[in-house]
């Protein structure tokens, strides 16, 4: 039976495991009583298995292409088909809105954006749990995805510490250990997966003892560990565990800085401490360096008016800038409930524009964040370093260690074209929204919050939220495509498209 289900295609697989999480929400609305709801997610759920079955029985014969590119295009399917099954019991179970809507919030939650179509009290606790679920599980599908499909192809970030150009990363790997993709994707999963369900129940426990209710502390643990910012109340500055739940959440949000904040094995070529790790120490520096750019500005005057009252509202506002900093720079998306207080400090008439830079620079490789990535920006940072010590000093040598070195060369040349993609991504998909109508501020803003997969920048960026919902059916489209490019991103697009690759 195990071997049968490993020799499917991995988006089959993929669709199977849909059909069985949704019978999660089936129990818990058979448990509160909404039998519609109930219905709705059992009859989806089996149908998607039986369907998964006759297909696996169709092609039981057939000799599948067991490559990492072909895996890839089965994870791009993932992000594209699989939100169409998904919004099919979401859609059927809330009956007050368009399937396009249902689509979009799908895809919203399983690439982990988390920006959202509907009020929260809209919402029935069941389809809460759904978006919560889904979310998680496109968490964890990107987890095991970097480590055993995107780090073999030199993708998601691994390009920039690899040898081998993006995408061609294959050949190098052939003689590993779990070297065939396939055996190379079970093994990642079987490692992976208890770790990822581990972190989630420890921060849902602890987020129960802090007083929170057991569906807003589900929902707040899978966002968080998914870096989704999916919440069923509007965030957790809404919820009743205070400080103490975002003091939990801050620090498991500590692990989408680095890759070797919950694993042992390490980005190839670079640090094996996380005290050493470039991407952990630059995203710590960015946790300190930016709340104390928003709140010292105002600081001294403040101070010396009421030195106690002050005082106090100092370290909420600290506490409110590192805590909304992190959150958006994970891309999870997060506000403090002090993050008034943070804004109020900063004297900014708008400090939402900052979340959006960070939320565009991301957090580590091979974790649950989006964006540029930590350790793309530190190889743009080792190239401008050492080209001003050539300006300098025309005929210095640099003192790099090897894989230093090789990030600042090879590296960051990289990380510059991904930049550019990037950059270029951003542009076009701002054009393209503002031909279907939307205006050019909340264009600007919904562009890099799918790029970046950080959704609650629709609410923080600009003054007013914008109103998802409010968007054309074609607007809504080019979103979504938005955000499943973003997901993936742009080199792993290309890799697909290429025939060389293909060939090989």
């Amino acid at each position: 039976m195990l071997n049968t289900l490993k020799n499917l295609p991995f988006f089959l697989q993929l669709v199977g495991l849909c059909g069985l999480w949704m019978m999660v929400p089936a129990v818990h609305a058979l448990a509160s009583e909404a039998f519609h709801q109930a219905r709705t997610f059992f009859y989806a759920g089996l149908l998607t298995l039986i369907l998964v079955s006759l297909v696996g029985i169709a092609i039981s014969n057939q000799v599948q292409n067991r490559s990492g590119l072909r895996q890839l295009l089965g994870l791009l399917g993932a992000f594209t088909v699989l939100p169409l099954i998904m919004a099919v019991p979401f859609h059927e179970a809330l009956r007050t809105t368009s399937f396009l809507n249902a689509y979009l919030e799908m895809v919203s939650s399983f690439t982990t954006t988390g920006a959202t179509l509907f009020a929260p009290e809209r919402l029935s606790d069941t389809l809460h749990l759904w978006r919560a679920l889904v979310g998680w599980m496109g968490g964890l599908l990107m987890w095991i995805a970097a480590a055993a499909i995107l780090a073999p192809l030199n993708l998601g970030g691994f390009e920039v510490t690899a040898s081998a150009e993006p995408g061609g990363g294959e050949a190098r790997v052939a003689t590993m250990e779990g070297a065939d993709p396939v055996t190379r994707l079970m093994r990642t999963s079987w490692r992976l997966i208890p770790v990822y369900f581990g972190l989630t129940l420890a921060l849902w426990i602890t987020l129960l003892v802090a007083g929170e209710a057991p569906l807003v502390a589900f929902s707040h643990a899978a966002s968080t560990l998914a870096t989704s910012g999916i919440s069923p109340i509007g965030g957790v500055q809404s919820g009743a565990a205070g400080f103490v739940g975002e003091g939990l959440i801050f620090l498991f949000l500590l692990f989408s800085l680095s890759r070797l904040t919950f694993t042992n094995d390490p980005v190839p070529g670079a640090a094996a401490d996380l005290r050493h790790d470039p991407e952990f120490r630059l995203g710590l520096l960015l946790v300190v360096l930016v709340p104390g750019f928003l709140i010292l500005r105002h600081w001294a005057g403040a101070f010396e008016v009421d030195e106690v009252d002050d005082l106090f509202s100092a370290v909420r506002a600290a506490w409110g800038s590192m805590f909304t900093v992190l959150s958006f720079l994970s891309t999870t998306g997060f506000e403090s409930a002090d993050w008034a207080a943070a804004r109020s400090w900063s004297g900014l008439d708008n400090p939402g524009i900052i979340l959006l830079g960070l939320a565009m620079i991301g957090g580590g490789v091979a974790t649950t964040a989006g964006g540029v990535k930590l350790l793309r920006v530190f190889a743009l940072y080792l190239n401008g370093r050492r080209e001003i010590e050539r300006l300098v000093h025309p005929s210095s040598v640099g003192n790099a260690r090897a894989v230093s070195r090789r990030i600042r060369r090879h590296g960051a040349f990289v990380a510059w074209v991904f930049f550019m993609l990037f950059a270029i991504s951003l542009a076009a998909i701002t054009v393209i929204l503002g031909g279907f109508g939307v205006r050019f501020d909340a264009a600007i803003v919904l562009a890099p919050s799918a790029l970046s997969t950080t959704g609650p920048l629709t609410d923080v960026a600009l003054e007013a939220p914008i109103v998802l919902v409010e968007l054309n059916a074609g607007a809504k489209l080019v979103y979504g495509a938005a955000m499943v490019l973003g997901r993936l991103e742009t080199l792993a697009i290309i890799a697909l498209l290429s025939p060389n690759l293909w060939r090989n």
